[in-house]
C-alpha cells in the first residue's frame, strides 16, 4: 500500500507588528502577535523514484517547482540534517489556496508544513525544537508557522512565546490581489526604532480584552504599504465599518487586510459585504486556530 501523508499550511496573521530596531546586519528586530486561521494550503507526499513538486489550486500560477521553492528547500534541508530518515524520492503536491506575496505566511507556511510532514514520515520523535533550528534558515516566518498557534514573536521571528490562552475569534481576510514585496515595504519605513508591544492581559480569554489591547498597538509596515498600494487603506476603512468588526488592519507587509469578529455570523456577513463591494478581491472568513 502506498503511504500518503498530508499536512495543512494555515494562513498566518500578524494582529500587531512593531518594528523595534534596525540591526547591523540590515534585518529588523520585530515584536508581533501572530495567530493562524483555519484557511490553509495543503501539502501531500508519497514515496517515488525521484523528488518532484507539483502545484495546483487557485494561486498555483507563477509559482516555481524547482530547488528555490521553499518546500523543496525544506526537503533538502531536512535530508541534510537527518540523512536517511525519509525516502530518497518523494512526490510532493501543494494545493495553493492562499494568495502569494500577501503577508499571510504563504511560502513560509508551506515550508513549515513540509518540515512537519517530513518529521511525521520519518517515524522518529523529532520535536518542534529540533525542527526550529532548520526552520530559521528557511525564512523569518517559518518558525512561527511551524507552531501554527497564537504566539508572540520577537527578534527577526525566531524568539517565540506561545500563548497559554486566547479567545475564540473569527477572521475575515481580504486581498486585492496585488503582490507586495516585503523588502519594498521595509525600504519605505520612516522609523526603525518604535516602542515594543505592551504587555498582554493574563489570562487572555475574552474578545473585548484583546480588542482593548490591540487598540494600543500598530502594524508599523501598514503606512508605507498604503502609500505603495493605496487600495489597502480603502479595504481597511471599509472592513472596519462592517457590523461587529473589533479591528481592521493589514497583516505582515501586506497586501492582505484582516478584520476580527467575535461571532461566526458577523464574520460571514462582513465577508459577504466585502465580496459584493469588491468582487475582484479575494475574500475569506474562518475561525482562528486556538491554543
Amino acid at each position: 500500500m502506498t503511504l500518503f501523508h498530508t499536512q495543512a499550511a494555515p494562513a498566518k496573521i500578524n494582529l500587531a507588528l512593531h518594528v523595534t530596531r534596525r540591526r547591523d546586519d540590515g534585518y529588523h528586530d520585530l515584536e508581533s502577535l501572530i495567530v493562524f486561521a483555519d484557511l490553509a494550503d495543503e501539502l501531500s507526499a508519497t514515496p517515488a523514484d525521484a523528488d518532484s513538486l507539483t502545484i495546483s489550486g487557485p494561486f498555483a500560477a507563477g509559482l516555481g517547482v524547482g530547488s528555490t521553492n521553499l518546500v523543496m528547500r525544506a526537503l533538502a534541508g531536512f535530508r541534510a540534517r537527518w540523512p536517511g530518515l525519509v525516502p530518497d524520492g518523494l512526490r510532493l503536491h501543494l494545493v495553493k489556496n492562499l494568495p502569494v506575496a500577501a503577508g499571510i505566511g504563504g511560502g513560509s507556511a508551506d515550508a513549515a508544513a513540509a518540515l512537519r510532514l517530513l518529521a511525521r514520515m520519518s517515524g522518529h520523535d523529532l520535536s518542534v525544537a529540533d525542527l526550529a533550528d532548520l526552520a530559521t534558515t528557511l525564512g523569518a516566518d517559518v518558525p512561527a508557522c511551524l507552531i501554527s498557534r497564537p504566539l508572540v514573536a520577537r527578534g527577526v521571528g525566531e524568539i517565540l512565546s506561545p500563548l497559554p490562552d486566547f479567545p475564540a475569534l473569527f477572521i475575515v481576510l481580504v486581498n486585492p490581489l496585488v503582490p507586495v514585496a516585503t523588502a519594498d515595504i521595509f525600504r519605505r519605513l520612516n522609523a526603525h526604532d518604535n516602542y515594543p508591544l505592551p504587555a498582554l492581559p493574563s489570562p487572555l480569554t475574552r474578545p473585548a480584552q484583546l480588542g482593548l489591547w490591540l487598540a494600543e498597538t500598530r502594524n508599523d509596515l501598514q503606512p508605507p504599504a498604503i502609500k505603495l498600494v493605496p487600495v489597502i487603506g480603502e479595504i481597511i476603512e471599509e472592513l472596519a465599518q462592517t457590523p461587529g468588526c473589533i479591528l481592521a488592519r493589514m497583516s505582515g507587509s501586506g497586501a492582505t487586510v484582516f478584520g476580527i469578529f467575535g461571532s461566526e455570523g458577523q464574520a460571514h456577513e462582513a465577508a459577504q459585504i466585502m465580496r459584493r463591494h469588491n468582487s475582484e478581491h479575494w475574500v475569506a472568513a474562518a475561525p482562528l486556530l486556538g491554543v
